[in-house]
């Protein structure tokens, strides 16, 4: 099974974003950072999740036990119920489920912060990238 930890976070609501996604499985351990521009928290959630299954798939797990973990209530929510209340993450969420369904077997579930340590530092690390203006 792939396990794959995501993490979204500003400096700022809105403010400069980043996205961490950290994929553990099969005897490997990826990191990645992804500096998102300025949005709010929660966009930058939303960002991190399809980033997290674009990454997946380019590296072909569509076929394996892929299993997302995210501290986001927000999203986890969304993406079991297929549904958000708030229009703005509308195109967010309806890109992401059109992602998990490239997947044979896809799972999300939430986890406390404290679980989620190494996609958050991942986030941050994305943060500053994006304040120097890196790419």
């Amino acid at each position: 099974m792939i396990e794959v930890y995501i993490d979204g976070a500003s400096a700022g609501n809105p403010g400069p974003s980043g996205a961490g996604v950290f994929i553990k499985g099969n005897g490997m351990a990826e990191q990645f950072s992804f500096p998102l521009g300025t949005m709010s928290n929660h966009e930058a959630e939303y960002h991190a999740f399809i980033k997290a299954l674009e990454l997946c798939l380019e590296k072909g797990y569509s076929g394996s036990v892929v299993s997302f973990r995210t501290d986001s209530k927000l999203v986890n929510n969304a993406v079991e119920k297929e549904f958000v209340k708030n229009n703005l993450y509308s195109p967010l969420l309806e890109k992401a489920l059109q992602l998990t369904k490239q997947f044979d077997l896809f799972f999300i579930k939430w986890i406390p912060s404290i679980e989620n340590k190494v996609a958050d530092e991942l986030a941050r690390q994305a943060i500053r990238k994006n304040t120097m203006g890196e790419r």
